[in-house]
Order: C-alpha cells, then sequence, then structure tokens
C-alpha cells in the first residue's frame, strides 16, 4: 500500500522541483512543484488532513509557497487551500466558472500562474463539475498535466452531479488535453489502482472510456449507466470547499424552527438548498421559496443582504445546517433552520388538511 507521502522525481536534471504526495484515506493525489533556484513553489490539491506533511515538505526543502490550487471544489475531501492560506500567506486558486468568491484568483482560461521561471498555464476542462481547469506546466525536457476529475488514468471523473456533463467532458478532454504532445505527461487527481502517471498517447490508445474511436454519443450512454453512488463526504465536502475548506463555525445556536412555529412566511426569504429533481419532487416545497443548491448558495447569497432573515430548508434538515454553516461564514446573522426539513413540512401540512376535512358520517 502507498503511504501518505510518496514522491516521485520528473528528471535528475531538471531546474524544477516535483513531488506527488498522496492522501490514502481519499486516494487523492497532491502535487508540489517549485523552481529550484528562486524556491518558488505552488502545491496543486493540497488535502486539509495532510497540511502538516506539506507544510514540513516546503520547510525541509526551503521552499516559499506562491500559489494554492485546487483542480475543482472536490466533493470527496476538504481541500487546505484556506489553512495553507492562512498560515503561509499564498494566493489560492480556482477555476472561474467555479464560482467560489473566498479565493485570491479566480483563474480563466489561459491565465499564466509563474513561479520562478516556470508558469502553470489554466485550461478549463468542465464536465466532471463546471469549474474544472487543468493546469499545465512545459519543463526543459517534458510537458505535464495536472487534470483533476477531468481524465484519471484509464478513467474520467463522473458527471451526475455538481452541473457535471458528459458531454462538456468528451470535449473538454478532447479539444484541450488530447491536443497537447502525444508524450505529455498525465498527472491525475485521484488513483485507486495504483497508477501514478500516464500520457497523452497512453489515455487516447487504451481509456477504456475516452480512446480514440470511441464517438461523444458513445461516451454519453457509458456516462449515464455508470449508476455510482455519492461520494460518502459529498455534503460535508462541497460547503467547506465552497468556503475554501475553512473550518466551519460553530452553528449550534441557530434556531431550529418547527413547522408548527412559523406564523408569517412572508417575514423569510426562504431558501431551499435540495437539487432541483427534489424541489420539484414528491415532498414539494413551500410557496415562495428559492431554489438554491447548496454548491450554488455561496455564489448566489452575494446578491442578498446580510441582514436578511432566512429561514433554511431541505428535505430532513442535514443540508440546511450545512447551508446556516456556509452562510455565517459570509456575515448572515438572522438564520433560521426549517427542523426536520421538506419532510416534516409536509408532514405537518397532511396532518392540518386531515383536521380540517369534515367528519364522514
Amino acid at each position: 500500500m502507498r503511504s501518505n507521502s510518496t514522491a516521485v522525481s520528473i528528471n535528475p536534471q531538471s531546474p524544477m522541483i516535483f513531488r506527488q504526495l498522496f492522501d490514502s484515506e481519499t486516494s487523492t493525489y497532491t502535487y508540489l512543484l517549485a523552481d529550484s533556484k528562486t524556491r518558488e513553489a505552488v502545491i496543486i490539491d493540497p488535502v486539509l488532513e495532510q497540511i502538516a506533511r506539506d507544510i514540513r515538505l516546503l520547510e525541509e526543502l526551503n521552499l516559499s509557497l506562491r500559489y494554492s490550487l485546487d483542480t475543482h471544489p472536490h466533493a470527496d475531501h476538504i481541500t487546505g487551500s484556506g489553512e495553507l492560506r492562512a498560515r503561509l500567506g499564498c494566493q489560492t486558486v480556482l477555476g472561474a466558472a467555479s464560482g467560489v468568491d473566498c479565493v485570491n484568483i479566480s483563474a480563466a482560461h489561459g491565465q499564466r500562474l509563474q513561479f520562478g521561471k516556470h508558469a502553470l498555464q489554466v485550461r478549463s476542462t468542465p464536465g466532471h463539475t463546471n469549474g474544472c481547469v487543468t493546469y499545465v506546466v512545459v519543463t526543459q525536457t517534458q510537458t505535464l498535466a495536472f487534470t483533476g476529475d477531468t481524465l484519471m488514468i484509464r478513467g474520467c471523473g463522473r458527471t451526475d452531479f455538481q452541473h457535471g456533463s458528459a458531454q462538456q467532458l468528451y470535449r473538454s478532454v478532447h479539444s484541450q488535453i488530447f491536443s497537447l504532445p502525444p508524450d505529455t505527461v498525465i498527472y491525475p487527481g485521484h488513483d485507486y489502482r495504483g497508477f501514478t502517471s500516464s500520457t497523452v498517447a497512453e489515455e487516447m490508445a487504451h481509456n477504456p472510456r475516452l480512446k480514440t474511436g470511441i464517438t461523444e454519443a458513445c461516451f454519453i450512454e457509458i456516462m449515464s449507466e455508470l449508476n455510482l453512488p455519492k461520494p460518502k463526504r459529498l455534503h460535508i465536502a462541497v460547503p467547506a470547499n465552497m468556503a475554501c475548506g475553512k473550518q466551519q463555525p460553530n452553528t449550534s445556536k441557530i434556531p431550529h424552527i418547527n413547522p408548527t412555529d412559523v406564523s408569517d412566511l412572508s417575514e423569510y426569504r426562504i431558501i431551499d438548498v435540495r437539487q432541483s429533481e427534489e424541489f420539484n419532487g414528491e415532498l414539494g416545497h413551500i410557496a415562495g421559496a428559492h431554489l438554491t443548491p447548496i454548491d450554488t448558495l455561496s455564489r448566489a447569497a452575494q446578491s442578498w443582504h446580510p441582514n436578511d432573515k432566512l429561514l433554511i430548508v431541505c428535505r430532513s434538515g442535514k443540508r440546511a445546517q450545512q447551508a446556516c454553516t456556509i452562510l455565517a461564514d459570509l456575515g448572515f446573522i438572522d438564520l433560521n433552520c426549517l427542523k426536520g426539513g421538506m419532510e416534516s413540512w409536509y408532514n405537518y401540512q397532511q396532518q392540518s388538511d386531515s383536521n380540517q376535512r369534515p367528519a364522514t358520517i
């Protein structure tokens, strides 16, 4: 089994320092790159639980961290970018389409991020999420592509949540990754089978979902039939990563209101943080509620007044609590969770309707 601190070298003669690190809990790769002369460094996809390891390595190699970059807002682990910024003063980076406002740099397609004599080029590669990017760096001897979950070794990221799109992913891979030189080294965000890297040529020849000859329509069909379970940490990781991995404030004092205690809905801005299929599903939604899926909450909340009286609704109450954490961190002070979510609201409405029906003789 791989350790949590796997390290590899690109080329002993290369003026760029490179380390590939591994988190065994989430099978996540983190990458450290640095200029060997200026000692300026960047880190890609850091994991919160591995911050001590990463800082220790930076100190041992006498490196100064300039950027902490994420390839997308992760759903399976919490980023360490926010904590690295707090401790080391680096700048945090995400693709502009991610809609994460707490980063220092919302990187646009084609933007270059310099560290010493080297530079990472940002390539927008949506599909797994709408904000995925691939970071490309050209050394003296090789082109390296850090693809996150867009392209993995003999696979790719799923496309069934976080605004995923199989069509977009297919086009992103072909236009932005497979267009790179064939010997470009692919460094993915995860691996579950013991691989550390691949190349563009290898993936074009052997990737069972994306190799040459597989059409866009075929790829869309392949992705539609995966039927994968949702990541275990989805409802924890996504809200945290929309807040740059910031540790969550204590929201234990936020009122949890029973449906029986809601006397006047008009006094609230009602925010339903479920997905659209739930909002329009069997439990329905509260009249006047604003559908704001939790992974879009940080961006949507920018247009609200911080003194608005908010009633946060989800299916059972868990996501509403997480949403209140995000909103509290953004400065909202009048927060209220609907206790039991739409399940309790639906049952309350059903009971109320039953009590108002005339008795049958």
